[in-house]
């Protein structure tokens, strides 16, 4: 399974960081992916959280949501995905970072004649 960064751009809705799709590479779900993760920085500044797939409805007027990817029994289960998305953001991040300091090193090099 991969997990593909999308960078959020656009910088609405505040605090969105990307959106993530996990893409399956193996089993009875290759050639899939599951879409609607995304990486949010926390409200308070320490860390990122991960924001799940999920469907909104209305009961009398009031807007409700529920996950389309939740645990059977094991409420923990959802962690390793959580941890994936983040692994893959941080990696998605520090390359981003690298390709930016490799272009202001080729800006600032002497000409090679």
């Amino acid at each position: 399974m991969l997990v593909k960064i999308t960078p959020n751009d656009k910088g609405s809705p505040v605090g969105k960081l990307a959106d993530a799709e996990l893409q399956f590479t193996e089993g009875p779900l290759a050639g899939l992916k599951l879409l609607g993760f995304a990486v949010w920085e926390r409200r308070n500044g320490s860390g990122r959280n991960v924001t799940f797939p999920s469907r909104q409805y209305s009961v009398n007027g009031e807007r409700r949501s529920y996950a389309l990817l939740r645990p059977m029994t094991e409420v923990k289960a959802q962690d390793h995905i959580r941890d994936l998305v983040l692994s893959a953001y941080a990696k998605f991040e520090a390359e981003a970072v690298d390709d930016q300091a490799s272009d202001a090193a080729d800006e600032s090099a002497p000409p090679p004649w």
